[in-house]
């Protein structure tokens, strides 16, 4: 299996989670409204960290990548399929808090 396939499935699986809480969100036109910006700046933010110290790990050998299995597309040192996964995080992380708030909160 590629990096990239496997970085595909966790984003799908990310992005289903989050369809699926702003579907059975009642206030889903408030919340998007209120959460692009700070969704903005926390992806500008995270994935600036990743290039960081991805290169920062991948450069000290504390980390290695099978070449045959990434697409070869790199930003420094790091394979491109490796922002998948703070990608990943930053949909899962607001659908997991509007799946799991209470309905009554209004927040």
């Amino acid at each position: 299996m590629t990096y990239a396939l496997l970085s595909i499935v966790f984003l799908l699986i990310a992005a289903s989670v989050l369809a699926v809480a702003l579907a059975t969100a009642r206030d889903r036109a408030r919340l998007v409204r209120r959460w692009w910006g700070p969704v903005a700046v926390a992806a500008a933010a995270i994935l600036v960290l990743t290039a960081v110290f991805d290169n920062l790990m991948i450069g000290a050998g504390f980390m290695t990548y099978d070449g045959a299995r990434i697409s070869g597309v790199r930003l420094g040192l790091v394979p491109l399929e490796d922002f998948a996964y703070p990608i990943a995080g930053l949909l899962l992380l607001p659908a997991l808090w509007l799946l799991t708030r209470r309905r009554g909160s209004g927040s």
